[in-house]
Parts: C-alpha cells; structure tokens; sequence
C-alpha cells in the first residue's frame, strides 16, 4: 500500500500554509476569549482550507488534487465555467497544435461517464476550409451490438488474434509511471482490448494485471537485449511465449520522431527503470535510429519469419511512418521475392505523440497518418496482399469519427495513446519530459505517481474503451453499415473551399489488385515503384 507520508514540496504550499497559519491562529485563539473573537473568522476560513486540503490528499477521484491539494481546485472553477468563458481562456485550437481542448473534454466525460451530448448543434464552421463529414442514410441500420474486432493473421500465423478496432497504443514503462501502466493495462483487460507495450519493454507492471499485449520490440530490444544492445533470441522467447502476450510488432519508427530512435530524458531513468532495460542511470536512454537485426528489406522479411517461428506461429508485424515511399515499396518488393509476409502494418502518422523530440521531428519530418494509411493501403492493394496483411493505425485518434475516417481509408483497427492518457486523467500540461506530471501519469517521482489511484483510473480507461465503441456502433449504424470496415472514402466528404466539396474517394484515389505488379501510371506510385529495390532501402536511381 502507497504511503501518505509525503515529503514536502512546493507543490503542498499553499496546503501548508493553511496548516500553519490554522495551528497560529488556534493557539492565539486559546489565549482569551478576547483574542478567540478577533481570530474566529479567519480561523473558520483556514481551518476550512486544511481539511479540504486533508480530503484532497485522501480522495482517489483526482490525481491533480492529491498532488496539488487546495491549489488544484482553481483548475475546476476554470473547468466549470469553460462554456461561458470559452472566448476568453478557451480559445479554439487550429492544426498543429497540441489536441483539440473539445476532444479532450469528450474523453473526460466518456471516461467518467457524464454526459456527451451537447445543445445548440455543432460547433464547428461547416463552410470553413477543412471541415469533414460521413454521409449517412436514410434507411439507417439497426445499432450492433457486437464489440468490433477484426482477426489478425496471415496463413503463415498459427495463432491469430482477435483485436478490438480500438487499442492502447505505445506506451513504454519509464515514459509512463508504473500506475499508469497498471489503469491501462486494467482497462484492457476488463474491456477485452489490447495494450501495445511501447519500445520500454514487458515490465512487470504490464503482466501484473494480465491484460492482452502487443509486444513492441524498438530498436534498443529492451527485454530482449545483449549486453551489447543486440538481439537475443532466448530472452526474446522467454516472453513471446507467454500466452499474455498475442502479436509482436516490431517499432522501425515513430509518428513524432522517425528517424531519431527511442529517447526517455535522464530524469526519468529510475534505478528500476535501469535494471529493467539494462541501460545507464542518470543518462539519457536513447534508442539507436535503425535496427542491428536486419539492414536491407530482405533481411527484415527474415527477421518477421523469425520472430514468428520463435514466438510458436503469433501475429508479427511491424511499425513505421511513411517517409521515403520508395521504402516501404522495397519492402513490398522484400514480400514478394521472399515470399514473407507480415501479419500486420501499424502505420504511425507523423502528428503522433511523444514525451520528448526536437521540434522539427515533431512538426515537419513524416507522412501524416491519414496519407500514410491511404499508401500502405494501396500499396499492399498493388501487390495483391492486402487480404492477408491487416494495418492498423495511430495518430490523434480519440473520436468514433476518428476511428470511422482511418478505417475508410485503409486502417483495420486504431490505436490512441493521448485519448487513454486523457481517461487516466492527463490534462496536457506538456511537462511529461520533466518527470513533474501533476497528475502521476507521466512520472516516476513516487510522490507525483501515488496520486493516480490504479482502481479508479481502470474503470475510466474501460469507460472511455466502451462508449467511443458505442459511438462508433451508432455512428456506423447511422451510415446505414452493421461494422465499420465496411466504410469505403466515397461515404466521407471534405470541404476543399468554401464553395467546393470533393469525396474522399476523389482526394485519395484507389489502386487496383495487382497494379504495382502489372505497371502503374498513378504518378503517387509510378516512380517510387522503379526506384524500390527488394535487397536495399537506397533507391535505385
């Protein structure tokens, strides 16, 4: 059990301010009566201020009060008032910018179960450059019960995985404290979801609770590593084969930061985390920016072969934002000269989110994900292997709306990272990099984790789970569908301009079955395609 004898901090201040000041205040009380008048209000007034600071420190609802007891309760006041002062402190966020305050809010109340619905009709400028909708039917379908899933594995798998369309994407121990990994990995299990482990590792607080695992396996082979950091094939199958453990996805890069490796600042490198991943204290923990396993695209499809014998025939696929397009071809190439396919592609948009990467990684370096799904799609379309190969896919995905676009263009499955982070109670306070996380989400300062209250954020990661699939069931059922994936880019629509509309099917245009193979015209292709080589990633010029 989490102690409560905390150390202080600046962050109990103003907490102990009012103890002090109460205690004062009591004993000039105690000297007369006279005095005890003079004092008795202010008395009232801070004596009040302590046991609303004791219930703060106590209560397991709210992890920013339990870390910010008394000081925190501005955060809701503001909270509170948020429509009415929406001009003023709530702004509307344009793109780029961190996430969508509107977004964050629908997580909070799905997540607490409070109510989502909202008066006075949307909220957003239909007119404005941008906007997206899905059609719906006039003749609409009945709402599924069913809680949507998609089975992945090739023929080459001997144990294929059923998969919810909505996951918990990468998340390594050591980014995220130990409670935190505790509440998803929960919520997983009770919403019978998977949780991707992130490049940090399987910890012991991912098999603790017995939650579904998709194994992320980086390029620094936390978990399965050498001395020297390469891979090692015994302590790779001392877990794979763990029945916890049901698809291995190898990471060759990440939305926020492809091309720069794994990177979790020194300050978050606990004596734990060290031992763990086998790695230095009080270094920065940095991942290599390619792997040593394989180098060229064949030797890759190699590697997939054998991780998936290793691991007795589960799903193994890998990881990656689009950069080069002639890379992932080469890797398409890999597939058809080998003949070995992966189970499944994740594919990363660049807008995904991180703890720590430079600023110009995060805003300018990578395909997007919507474009990125679309490629892969199409690319696997060309190759004739999309219906042995499942993609899924990352990249602010909180909403139904969100999940139903991805998967008209291409994803089988989403995954969120931010949305979960947002049902344990993140509130954005872009200090995950500082190991300072008000509310213990993204920290390893046991003082700051104990706040998250494991119990309670598990059923908030469930209820989030729960109702963005009811959402979704409705929103599919209004489309006049009974399951998602039936969704194609013709029943989704994007204003161009103000007077202009045109279908998804028209802004991202389809391959047909073996077009890659036959000779494509397709200029987003054509190219790319003759400079893809099976046994290098360089293009053949």
């Amino acid at each position: 059990m989490q102690s409560l004898m905390l150390p202080f901090t600046p962050r109990y201040f103003v907490f102990t301010a009012c103890v002090v000041i109460t205690a004062v205040l009591l004993l000039i009380g105690l000297e007369s009566f006279k005095a005890f008048e003079i004092v008795v209000i202010p008395l009232v007034l801070f004596g009040g201020l302590t046991l609303l600071g004791i219930r703060d420190l106590i209560q397991k609802r709210h992890a920013v009060l339990r870390n910010y007891p008394i000081a925190a309760h501005l955060r809701f006041l503001l909270e509170s008032i948020r429509p009415e002062m929406r001009q003023y402190f709530f702004e509307s966020e344009k793109d780029g910018t961190p996430f969508s305050r509107d977004t964050r809010a629908l997580v909070y109340q799905r997540a607490k179960i409070d109510l989502d619905k909202r008066p006075f009709g949307t909220q957003y400028n239909v007119y404005q450059e941008g906007y997206e909708w899905v059609h719906h039917s006039i003749v609409p379908k009945p709402i599924a019960n069913e809680k949507f899933r998609i089975t992945v594995g090739g023929p080459d798998c001997a144990k294929p995985y059923s998969a919810s369309v909505f996951n918990i994407s990468a998340m390594s121990f050591g980014s995220l404290s130990a409670n935190a990994i505790r509440a998803l990995n929960g919520g997983a299990k009770k919403g019978n979801f998977a949780h991707d482990t992130g490049e940090g590792g399987v910890s012991p607080y991912h098999r603790e609770i017995g939650g579904d695992l998709i194994w992320e396996i980086g390029s620094g082979y936390f978990s399965c590593r050498t001395r020297d950091g390469k891979f090692d094939p015994e302590k790779f199958v001392a877990l794979a084969t763990l029945d916890q453990i049901k698809m291995i996805e190898i990471k060759i890069s990440q939305g926020a930061k492809p091309g720069h490796g794994g990177v979790l600042p020194a300050a978050k490198v606990s004596k734990e985390i060290a031992a763990i991943r086998g790695i230095e204290l009080g270094e920065d923990c940095i991942s290599p920016p390619k792997h040593s396993a394989f180098s060229t695209p064949i030797e890759m499809m190699q590697f997939i072969a054998e991780l998936r014998r290793l691991s007795e025939g589960k799903p193994v696929g890998f990881k990656l934002c689009i950069g080069h397009p002639w890379e992932f071809l080469s890797i398409c190439k890999a597939m058809l000269e080998t003949q070995i396919y992966p189970d499944f592609v994740v594919v990363d948009g660049k807008e995904g989110g991180t703890g720590a990467a430079p600023l110009e990684f995060m805003d300018h370096l990578g395909m997007p994900m919507r474009e990125g799904v679309n490629f892969v799609h199409n690319a696997l379309v060309g190759i004739n292997a999309r219906d042995r190969i499942r993609i899924g896919t990352s990249g602010k995905i909180a909403t139904a709306f969100d999940i139903a676009r991805a998967m008209a263009l291409g994803a089988d499955w989403c995954n969120s990272a931010r949305g979960f982070m947002f049902a344990l109670g993140c509130i954005q306070s872009l200090s995950c990099h500082t190991d300072k996380c008000p509310t213990g989400v993204a920290t390893q300062d046991p003082s700051r984790r104990r706040a998250l209250f494991v119990p309670d954020k598990t059923e908030r990661v469930y209820n989030f789970h729960h109702y963005t699939l009811h959402a979704l069931a409705e929103l599919t059922a209004a489309a006049g569908f009974d399951h998602p994936n039936e969704m194609q880019p013709i029943h989704f629509s994007r204003r161009v301009s103000n007077t202009e509309v045109m279908s998804f099917a028209r802004l991202y245009p389809a391959l047909r079955g073996g077009e890659l193979i036959e000779g494509t015209s397709d200029p987003r292709f054509r190219d790319a395609w003759a400079m893809a080589r099976a046994d290098s990633f360089h293009a053949s010029m």
